[in-house]
């Protein structure tokens, strides 16, 4: 061989080896279908990809789910999703995550608040994760209320009952403790009594009023809850176990699909924590002290940046 044909044989060799090479560089950045896979969750990555973008939270204007619903959205808006946070009811909460025109909520009660919803829609939901383990429900009286320390106590409580014109004050209708309510009512012989309902921000502010005068009230209460860090309040006794014993527990529930389609929401859910001391820094400025709930869970992102990266850590 020349050394002309050599050098041309050469040549060639290094031209092939380089485009395999490119070839090769390629395949590690897109996927089969030629998407960019760089954000996937594999061989070392920068994360697991975000997929749909567009996210739907739907939640009740309840103390502790205005703020835990702002503060989710805050941090999925971080890595790079926009979603739509929707003060609903608790029926079309559920059903919204239920049939997929919303993608998860985070303020299911169970076993016993949303038992209903739960029966109605477990074959088209999934529990994503358990946030907190403890949460007790129960009918609350002021503690300057002396004599009133059980739900027994109400039955046929002439002199009590006509000082709160034999009213217990609710909040929405649809809510579950309201339900849990009625069957106490029931269960414990409560006939001369009546449940109104209202909203979450009507009951406490009859709640305040009340309070601030010292005047007897009976209201449903939930731990977490802002009223107890200032309003001193009493849960009542209940022997028959109605409002479901020690309490429920508070899990992130998504629709059917959500996993696959966006992965890293998904993921952030499920590592997300809660726990009281959180909840209870969370509440008193948007319910206490009027602020808005958005600037709130901005906030709070700053304060504790830890946990930010704790529940988004593979994501970003």
């Amino acid at each position: 061989m020349t050394r002309k044909k050599f050098y041309l044989v050469g040549f060639v060799f290094m031209l092939a080896f380089s485009m395999f090479l490119a070839a090769c560089g390629n395949n590690g950045d897109n996927d089969s279908n030629g998407n960019d896979s760089a954000g996937s969750d594999t061989d070392g990555g920068s994360g697991v990809e975000l997929g749909q973008k567009d996210l739907t939270l739907p939640y009740v204007a309840w103390a502790r789910e205005t703020p835990v619903s702002y503060l989710l959205a805050a941090v999925l808006e971080d890595v790079g999703y926009n979603v739509d946070v929707k003060q609903v009811e608790a029926g079309p909460m559920w059903s919204s995550v239920a049939d997929g025109s919303a993608d998860f909520m985070a303020s299911a009660w169970l076993p016993s608040t949303h038992a209903s919803y739960w029966e109605q829609y477990e074959d088209d939901v999934v529990k994503v994760n358990e946030v907190l383990d403890k949460a007790p429900l129960a009918l609350a009286v002021p503690s300057y209320v002396e004599d009133i320390n059980s739900i027994e106590d109400l039955k046929d409580n002439k002199e009590f009952g006509d000082s709160v014109d034999w009213t217990i004050t609710g909040i929405d209708a649809g809510a579950g403790i309201m339900a849990n309510t009625e069957t106490a009512m029931e269960e414990y012989g409560l006939d001369d009594w009546k449940l109104v309902s209202s909203s979450e921000a009507a009951m406490i502010a009859e709640l305040k009023s009340a309070y601030n005068k010292e005047e007897p009230i009976v209201v449903p209460l939930w731990k977490p809850h802002w009223v107890f860090g200032v309003m001193d309040m009493k849960m009542l006794e209940d022997p028959k176990g109605i409002y479901g014993g020690d309490g429920d527990q508070i899990y992130i529930v998504a629709r059917k699909g959500l996993k696959e389609d966006a992965p890293a929401a998904y993921k952030i859910l499920e590592q997300y924590t809660e726990d009281y001391d959180m909840v209870e820094e969370l509440m008193p400025p948007v319910f206490d002290e009027d602020k808005d709930p958005a600037d709130v869970a901005q906030q709070f992102m700053e304060d504790h940046p830890d946990l930010i990266e704790q529940w988004t850590e593979g994501v970003k």
